[in-house]
């Protein structure tokens, strides 16, 4: 049984991992009192101290509502990712998590490919640490990133993402808000776990990866699909018209890799949530 190691496993993707791996690996899963990333003798004690086969980093500061404003973010972020680097000849692998917005969501990113990367280097604090981070990763040769476009699921932030803060609203009844229509390529949590299984156990043939189902779909066609598969019909407000930027990406590389991969169809995962939000209603608060 491999030992992993799982950063931000108390987040929305570690939560996820942890539940749907806990019984083929050896996870390790510190919370941040326990594990202190940007405290660098603390992250090399902990190597030091267990046999770590698999690093999956999915920690990040400001990835939530309440850690927006962080003004340190860009260099606590690029800090954790340095101090578990650094210690990179005492485990075997490492599956760092990365973002189509690596591309610079600036523009349009249209079926983009890996091999786009570099030929825009985005703005924004967070981008720009994920950009940063695969330029360091590109120097060796047991990271792998997986650069992920549109994701949603159970245990996500239904405050701040798109998808699961539109089921909510429409559960309570309230109306849903786009600031304008566009096209993404969205991901359900349940397939990216499995593609992380697979890199945990097989050798990778390429260092990125782009992360998308493969399939476009827009806003305003996923809230009415809410209000179709829903007891209550919210109101649909796009405050802008028009399209904006597309952020969609080509995954041939990633079904090369894995040849038997199966993407689970957006609405029936919209769906799936939808009844796991509603029978987790007490708990939202919005």
């Amino acid at each position: 049984m491999k030992t992993v190691f799982i950063t931000g496993a108390g987040g929305f993707i570690g939560k996820n991992i942890r539940e749907q791996l806990k019984d083929k690996y050896h996870l390790l899963t510190p919370s941040r009192k326990e594990l202190n990333l940007l405290d660098k003798k603390q992250v090399d004690d902990y190597f030091t101290k267990k046999n770590i086969d698999v690093v999956v980093h999915s920690a990040l500061v400001g990835g939530s509502i309440k850690e927006q404003e962080v003004a340190t973010a860009l260099s606590d972020n690029l800090r954790m990712f340095l101090n578990i680097v650094s210690n990179n000849g005492k485990f075997k692998k490492m599956i760092h998590l990365g973002s189509g917005a690596e591309y610079d969501k600036n523009r349009p990113l249209i079926k983009v490919k890996e091999d786009a990367f570099g030929k825009s280097i985005p703005q924004d604090d967070y981008s720009l640490f994920k950009y940063v981070s695969s330029k360091i990763i590109e120097n060796y040769s047991n990271i792998v990133c997986l650069r992920i476009f549109g994701l949603f699921g159970k245990y996500d932030d239904y405050r701040l993402r798109f998808i699961s803060n539109s089921i909510c609203r429409n559960l309570f009844g309230l109306s849903i808000t786009i600031s304008q229509n566009r096209v993404f390529d969205y991901m359900y949590i349940d397939d990216l776990v499995k593609i992380i299984d697979y890199f945990i156990d097989h050798k990778a043939s390429h260092t990125f990866y782009n992360m998308g189902a493969g399939s476009k779909i827009d806003l305003i066609t996923i809230a009415q699909f809410i209000n179709s598969v829903s007891q209550k019909k919210s109101k649909i407000i796009v405050k802008k018209s028009g399209l904006g930027n597309q952020y969609t990406c080509d995954n041939s590389r990633l079904r090369k890799e894995i040849r038997n991969i199966h993407f689970t169809d957006p609405c029936e995962a919209i769906s799936k949530l939808l009844n796991w939000y509603t029978r987790h209603r007490k708990e939202i608060v919005l």
